[in-house]
C-alpha cells in the first residue's frame, strides 16, 4: 500500500481517500462534492492539457483542478 496524492496517481488507478488537506473552505467543498476520507476514487483520465482530472466517486464522475488533486491524499497499491 502506499498513501500519495491523487495528483500523482496514474489514469486509470483506484484509491481509497484517506485525508483531505487545505484551509477549511476547500476541504468543506470539497467534502460537500462527496469527496469523503474513505470513501474509494477512481482517476479516470487528465485533460489533454493536464487540468481537469476526471474523477469516479460514490457513483458519479468528477473534474477536480490540480491544485484541488494536490490536497487528495490516497491509499492505493501501485504496480511498479
Amino acid at each position: 500500500m502506499a498513501t500519495i496524492t491523487l495528483e500523482k496517481l496514474p489514469p486509470g488507478s483506484s484509491g481509497t481517500i484517506t485525508s483531505i488537506l487545505g484551509d477549511s473552505v476547500i476541504r468543506r467543498r470539497l467534502m460537500e462534492m462527496g469527496v469523503l476520507p474513505g470513501s474509494e476514487l477512481t482517476l479516470i483520465k487528465w485533460a489533454p492539457l493536464g487540468d481537469p482530472a476526471e474523477c469516479s466517486i460514490r457513483g458519479y464522475k468528477l473534474s477536480l483542478r490540480r491544485a484541488e488533486a494536490a490536497l487528495i491524499t490516497v491509499e492505493t497499491k501501485l504496480r511498479k
